[in-house]
């Protein structure tokens, strides 16, 4: 689905439309934009009930970016920028920054980073953060720009068909015969901040590939089935093999002072056009020197 922005409007041309049996061209407009833009029925209502969609000649016009200030204090920090158009925003998280502030800590977040790109800017947008990680995972944040993008990448997102892959740097000799790990995640009732596998839990499935093996550790590549809350590292725990720095769950901090777990990529169907976007994310440069640390 091709479409041109103009300031608060995006252009479409979708062509003859075909009036319904009881109603004119703007009717058909608003079955065209459910049927073929996939526009959400809840946010198709708001825009015809406050003008956001006009017709004029074979254009189409909808309203899909009005102004918005973020709820997020704006911090201007840089922030590597992974992707960008006007319907979606990913950006790298470092470890140790949260995505959104929790009321606990007074650390500026990501999303007071994200706020703090468009405040510079000048521009009237507030990204909303479509997925979230670790504090001290790394990793590309998907960002929807318009309340459209929000909804149609929500839907995607729990239709499974945004997908996450991340390494990690684990403890022990991982069994390439390893594949895939479904185990249950739930609650610990003796720690309020960790999970554990349990009978009770909800569902959580996490492919695993080994990449590379040292004399007391391994590189490995996950996927997730489920995103459940600390995962992998609650998987990769429970298969004996924590992720290293991650003394939470059993991992050693001796050459790391956080889990060694970061985001790779990350491919989500773009909201407008449904073609699938690919975002890669380098590996952190200080898993270079444990890497060379582990060979030795």
């Amino acid at each position: 689905m091709a479409g041109q922005r103009r300031g608060e409007w995006l252009e479409l041309m979708p062509g003859k439309l075909n009036p319904p049996e009881h109603g004119g061209r703007y009717e058909a407009a608003l079955v065209w934009l459910e049927r073929e833009l996939g526009c959400p029925a809840k946010l198709l209502r708001s825009l015809d009930a406050e003008g956001g969609i006009k017709l004029a000649g074979d254009r189409l016009r909808v309203r899909l970016f009005p102004p918005k200030i973020s709820q997020y204090e704006p911090v201007e920090q840089p922030v590597r920028i992974l992707y960008e158009d006007d319907f979606c925003l990913v950006v790298h998280k470092s470890a140790g920054i949260k995505v959104h502030p929790d009321g606990e800590s007074r650390e500026p977040s990501l999303a007071n980073f994200v706020s703090g790109i468009y405040s510079l800017r000048d521009e009237p947008v507030a990204p909303a953060h479509i997925h979230r990680l670790d504090e001290y995972t790394t990793g590309p944040v998907l960002y929807a720009k318009n309340i459209f993008a929000q909804l149609k990448l929500d839907a995607a997102m729990a239709r499974k068909e945004i997908e996450r892959v991340y390494v990690a740097l684990v403890e022990g000799v991982v069994n390439p015969a390893l594949i895939r790990i479904n185990e249950p995640i739930g609650r610990d009732r003796h720690h309020p901040s960790r999970r554990r596998v349990s009978k009770a839990g909800k569902e959580a499935v996490t492919r695993v590939e080994v990449l590379e093996t040292f004399p007391k550790a391994s590189l490995v590549r996950l996927r997730l089935e489920t995103g459940r809350t600390h995962q992998i590292r609650v998987h990769m725990s429970h298969a004996g093999h924590p992720l290293i720095g991650d003394a939470l769950y059993g991992g050693s901090t001796k050459l790391l002072p956080h889990q060694a777990l970061h985001g790779e990529s990350l491919a989500f169907p773009h909201p407008l056009t449904g073609e699938t976007v690919e975002v890669p994310d380098s590996w952190p440069e200080e898993w270079d020197k444990v890497r060379a640390w582990l060979h030795s």
